[in-house]
């Protein structure tokens, strides 16, 4: 049965409070094979509703408008197709920001908020650190190490300018913009000659090509694949990012790159094998795997 027709049938309901919407809606994701169910509905009736989550409980008892009931059909329409959440309403939540996101970048996930604060722990006591994005998408490393560090001067640099774009915004939103310079390009191409960096941070594409194919479909289908497909062995970018990076980086200097949580002990051999890094231990995530590494440039 479609799914307009299963949420509100006319010939069985003529009208839904929006509690009855959460209740109903919930159950459907959850036998649609949503993760997040509860926390889906909510998201897509508050944005239906122009509101915040909470105040679907204080409206538990309002009826639900035909145009309200209309675009939140479409939207859970779209949910079960795969479609992302964060792309659908248009935002994602990232180290207490909420940040813009179109499917121009990828969606920020927990796990690369572990770059944040390894560079915060780092750069706390500096008195104007200077930090290297590469692959900025969203923006959400860069924003966030510049709202947690206001003396921090920030370059962030993607070869996309739809997702420059998008991370612009965003630091404008966060008022950040002015400490935030924005550079189209590939890796460390379009950066001045000789210019260096206290921080040089990055969540690069990882994801082996062959694999792709097989992650979910909302990452597989709508996330940007250039954002994702690190070539064959998944260290393509990474290779070229840990090169890179030692000519850009000050004596003393930190790399601080995310990872697969399966690529540890490559990745980590990897750095090893490049003179002049002394690599730090293994950062792991949320949710104990393997998630960033970091090395200080020695020379």
């Amino acid at each position: 049965m479609p799914v307009a027709a299963k949420i509100d049938n006319p010939r069985t309901k003529t009208s839904w409070t929006i509690g009855e919407l959460l209740d109903w809606t919930a159950g459907f994701l959850a036998e649609k094979g949503s993760e997040s169910p509860r926390l889906d509905t909510e998201v897509l009736l508050a944005h239906a509703l122009d509101c915040q989550r909470i105040q679907l409980y204080t409206r538990y008892t309002e009826l639900a408008t035909e145009p309200v009931r209309q675009q939140f059909r479409d939207l859970v329409r779209r949910r079960i197709e795969g479609c992302p959440v964060a792309y659908l309403v248009g935002r994602k939540e990232f180290f207490s920001l909420t940040l813009e996101v179109t499917p121009a970048v990828l969606i920020p996930r927990p796990e690369s908020e572990f770059v944040v604060m390894e560079c915060v722990r780092l750069a706390k006591d500096m008195t104007e650190p200077t930090v290297l994005d590469i692959g900025t998408g969203s923006g959400n490393l860069p924003v966030a190490i510049a709202h947690r560090l206001p003396r921090a001067r920030v370059t962030s640099v993607d070869v996309s300018p739809e997702a420059l774009a998008v991370a612009g915004r965003n630091a404008t939103k966060h008022g950040v913009a002015d400490r935030i310079r924005f550079l189209q390009g590939d890796l460390f191409a379009p950066l001045p000659a000789g210019e260096c960096f206290d921080f040089v941070v990055s969540n690069p594409p990882y994801i082996p090509r062959d694999d792709i194919a097989t992650l979910a479909v909302g990452v597989r289908d709508y996330e940007p694949c250039l954002a994702l497909d690190g070539g064959p062995d998944g260290y393509a970018v990474f290779e070229r990012l840990i090169e890179g990076a030692r000519d850009r980086l000050k004596a003393g200097g930190q790399l601080i790159v995310e990872i697969g949580s399966p690529q540890e002990g490559s990745a980590r051999q990897r750095i090893q094998a490049i003179s002049g890094y002394e690599l730090a231990a293994t950062l792991h995530d949320y949710s104990g795997h393997p998630r960033v590494l970091r090395a200080t440039w020695r020379k």
